[in-house]
């Protein structure tokens, strides 16, 4: 099999297992709605007070609510992608059988997240998005080309999302315990993702800040780029840079790590 259609049929199964999660992905389904719901209310209530905050009016930020609810699960902001197995088998050993494929490690894993997160959108992101639009008043772009570049930003957060929890799921190579580590990415998610507040309503220093981080590569720029405030090519150059980067230094601690491992018999 060609290493491109390798990667497809990993990508493919990765969708597939998801999809057997019925119960899961209902329960998510519903959970992203009434969580959608509570923030709604509390950003109309808080836009109410401060309007146009962080350059955005209602509709706009009630349309940051349900994106952020749409692709929370699917760019697993708050964890529970692939590198849950993938710490659990570096802890266990059998990462030895990984590198015994004939198939690169990073390439392997990064198409079995492409499966999860295509699933995930389609499956627990379109209902609560749906939802809120037909229940608020929203603001979605009505030109194609940002549907379009909005696609291609989601792709590229994707990535984004991967190379940071790649790189946290390689550090159980030296912790073996990977649980700390998930509740410190989970945190930074919600925090500089913009998953609670958009990161426009930060302050000073600190938006600044946090606007520079790979974490906003996955909500807050995508968001911008549908709500009509940010320019596509610049988003594309700031999250295909952060792409790069954190791929880059995946590879890196890859070829570290498993220089630590030790199969029996040699």
């Amino acid at each position: 099999m060609g290493s491109g259609r390798l990667y497809v049929a990993v990508a493919a199964g990765g969708f597939r297992r998801y999809a057997t999660y019925r119960a899961a992905t209902a329960a998510g389904v519903f959970t992203n709605t009434v969580f959608g719901l509570i923030l709604v209310y509390t950003y109309l209530a808080l836009w109410d007070e401060k309007p146009h905050l962080g350059g955005y009016d209602q509709a706009q930020a009630v349309t940051y609510v349900w994106l952020g609810q749409a692709i929370f699960a699917a760019l697993a902001i708050g964890g529970s992608g692939v590198e849950s197995e993938l710490m659990e088998r570096i802890r266990t050993g059998d990462i030895a059988i990984d590198l015994y494929r004939p198939a690169d490690l990073q390439l392997w894993w990064l198409a079995a997240d492409l499966g999860r997160t295509l699933f995930q959108l389609l499956g627990r992101g379109v209902i609560p998005f749906a939802f809120g639009a037909l229940l608020f008043q929203v603001a979605l772009p009505e030109d194609p080309a940002t549907w379009a570049a909005f696609v291609v930003s989601l792709l590229l957060a994707t990535v984004v999302s991967f190379g940071i929890r790649y790189l946290i799921a390689l550090l159980t190579f030296w912790f073996m315990d990977g649980t700390g580590m998930t509740h410190m990415t989970m945190l930074a998610g919600f925090f500089c993702s913009g998953m609670m507040l958009p990161l426009n309503v930060f302050p000073g220093a600190l938006g600044d800040v946090v606007r520079d981080l790979p974490w906003s590569s996955l909500l807050q720029k995508p968001a911008d780029l549908l709500l009509g405030e940010a320019d596509p090519w610049d988003t594309f150059a700031f999250q295909g840079t952060w792409a790069v980067a954190l791929l880059a230094a995946g590879r890196l601690v890859q070829s570290v790590a498993t220089r630590r491992v030790v199969v029996q018999g040699g």
